[in-house]
This record gives C-alpha cells, structure tokens and sequence, in this order.
C-alpha cells in the first residue's frame, strides 16, 4: 500500500492527522491551480477551501483510475469554474462569453520559445487579468489539455464560442507581453 493509500483510507476514515497530511501535500500545487482561474488571492484561496472540502466530502468516490493528485486538481477546476459563474451571476466581471460565429486561430502565431523569457509571476499575473471566460478557456485549453468540444461540454458554451475566447484571450496577452519581450530583448 502506497503512502496516498494510507492517507486517503485514514481520510475516508475521518482521520484529522491524515486529512492534513492530505491537505499540506497538494494544497500548494492546487493554489497555483486556483490562482490561474481566479483574479486574485483571495479568491483562489477561497476556491481552494471549497474544493477541498469536496475533496474530502467526495474522497470515497475515488477511484484510483488517475491519481488522487489528478483527481484533485479536477475538483479544484471545477470549483473555479463554479466560483467564477457565480460571481458572474452577482454581476463581478461577467463570463464575457458571447456566440459568434468560427475564427480561424494559427496554430502558431508566435514563438512560444519567446515567451519563455517572461517570469512566472508576470505571465499569472496577465492571465488573471483576463475577464472569466478568457481566463477559463484559455486555463482549459492551454494548461488542462481539453479539446474545444470537451471545453464546450464543460462550460456550456459553442465550440466556436471556446474558440473565439481562446484567440482573444492570446491575442491581450500576446498585447500585454511583446512590450516586456522587446525590452528584455533590446537590454
């Protein structure tokens, strides 16, 4: 039996010492996670709780098919997800999902060894900065590896509408960090 066994059988189990060892292992990684769907701290923080707590309300239900990191991160995409549409229901920063019709998006429009120069923490930064459906899309697509029909399958949305967020989405932060490129470039 591997460690995560035993910490997810003693979590089942309603073991505290075990839950945390189950919390303090992923939770870091997974705030990077909600950090990429979420503006800000705070709500990434909050995401991050939710999702945990269904982690371990759900915890049973694993079944060993991925990871329980993999799993995990799933819940914590789902919460953000969820988090975002309801704060787009209270009128914060709406979803900015519109139907229309299909745009051609180049397969590669840019160097992606260009962006490598960019530091982490201004790459997250620019991408919190995108309005909900950008940001969720382009988080999906980019980072998760969903195809734009798995993508419209989850958010409810056209796959033509998954596709126009993700083009825009590039294009603000394509905006955003050619100016950064060329100074580093011109330094």
């Amino acid at each position: 039996m591997t460690a995560d066994q035993r910490i997810i059988e003693g979590c089942i189990a309603g073991k505290r010492r075990a839950q945390s060892q189950l919390y303090e292992k992923y939770s870091p990684g997974m705030l990077g996670v909600c950090l990429r769907y979420c503006r800000n701290l705070e709500d990434a923080e909050d995401v991050l709780q939710e999702g945990f707590i269904k982690v371990f309300h759900n915890l049973h239900t694993f079944r060993s098919e991925s990871t329980i990191g993999a799993w995990i991160k799933r819940i914590m995409i789902n919460t953000a997800i969820t988090h975002n549409k309801k704060l787009a229901g209270h009128g914060a920063d709406n979803l900015n999902i519109l139907e229309s019709g299909s745009i051609d998006i180049p397969d590669n429009d840019e160097d992606p060894a260009t962006y490598m120069q960019i530091e982490p923490e201004i790459l997250l930064k620019y991408v919190q900065e995108l309005p909900h459906g950008y940001r969720t899309v382009l988080n999906l697509f980019i980072f998760e590896g969903y195809s734009h029909k798995e993508i419209s399958g989850m958010l409810n949305i056209s796959e033509s509408t998954s596709k126009t967020q993700l083009f825009k989405a590039r294009i603000y932060l394509k905006n955003r960090l050619l100016p950064i490129i060329k100074e580093k470039i011109t330094a």
